[in-house]
């Protein structure tokens, strides 16, 4: 089994920044993709960023939100500056993981942290 933990969630003013993480914990296993999305109250979950072999991003963060990874900790992150109150969601890890005994990758959910830009 894998889990993913994610930090960093909080209460910030527009214009702000935050940094979300987020760690893989497990035995023998390796990554493939790793991502962030995020859920606004009464809206369906959306993809915000991805780091794959590269990074993509979706149009309403991209060139604020930045996504890294640091394979040697399993880890993940998520630079989010000039925060707007639009930005306020769940923000959820996902990790596409794969093990020498399984035949495809197995997709892993964290907890989710909560992120509320507001003056």
């Amino acid at each position: 089994q894998v889990q993913l933990v994610e930090s960093g969630g909080g209460l910030v003013q527009p214009g702000g920044s935050l940094r979300l993480s987020c760690v893989a914990s497990g035995s023998d296993f390796s990554i493939n993709a790793m991502y962030w999305y995020r859920q606004a109250p009464g809206k369906q979950r959306e993809l915000v960023a991805a780091v794959t072999s590269g990074t993509s991003y979706s149009d309403s963060v991209k060139g604020r939100f930045t996504i890294s990874r640091d394979n040697a900790k399993n880890s993940v992150y998520l630079q989010m500056n000039s925060l707007k109150p639009e930005d306020t969601a769940v923000y959820y890890c996902n990790a596409h993981v794969t093990k020498s005994t399984w035949l495809t990758a197995r997709a892993y959910w964290g907890q989710g942290t909560q992120v509320t830009v507001s003056s």
